[in-house]
């Protein structure tokens, strides 16, 4: 009995294995990853009107010296160099939110950012 089992989980988990949905990593839509990629470069050059460029109303209103004080901040340590890794979705409140991991090259601490989408435009970028 425990034999038989045994080859069914086996056959289950070399099935699973192979399959198709099982080897794709998951990806992101090309609108987030381009939105997260040139959010990113504007903290890294610190660039306020780059960063609020494709942002409703209420993101444009962010106020400049809020982002310059982050961006002081994490704008060094993605100079020395960073990975932008997706890492999946969800649904918030009427947003496509999607979680990115930026990894830095000098080895310090990792950052986990949301960006929040709707219709084309920025909702929210943040950084944890």
């Amino acid at each position: 009995m425990k034999t038989k089992l045994i080859r069914s989980l086996a056959l289950v988990a070399a099935l699973l294995a192979g399959s198709p949905a099982f080897l794709s990593a998951a990806e992101p839509a090309r609108e987030d990853a381009a939105f997260a990629a040139k959010i990113i470069t504007a903290l890294e050059k610190s660039d306020y009107d780059a960063f609020v460029a494709d942002g409703e109303t209420p993101f444009k209103q962010l106020k400049k010296e809020q982002f310059d004080g982050v961006a002081a901040q994490i704008a060094p340590r993605l100079q020395a160099g960073h990975d932008l890794t997706y890492l999946g979705e969800l649904k918030q409140r009427g947003y496509h939110v999607t979680l990115w991991r930026v990894s830095f090259k000098d080895g310090s601490d990792d950052i986990l950012a949301t960006l929040s989408t709707r219709d084309g435009k920025v909702g929210g970028f943040f950084v944890h």
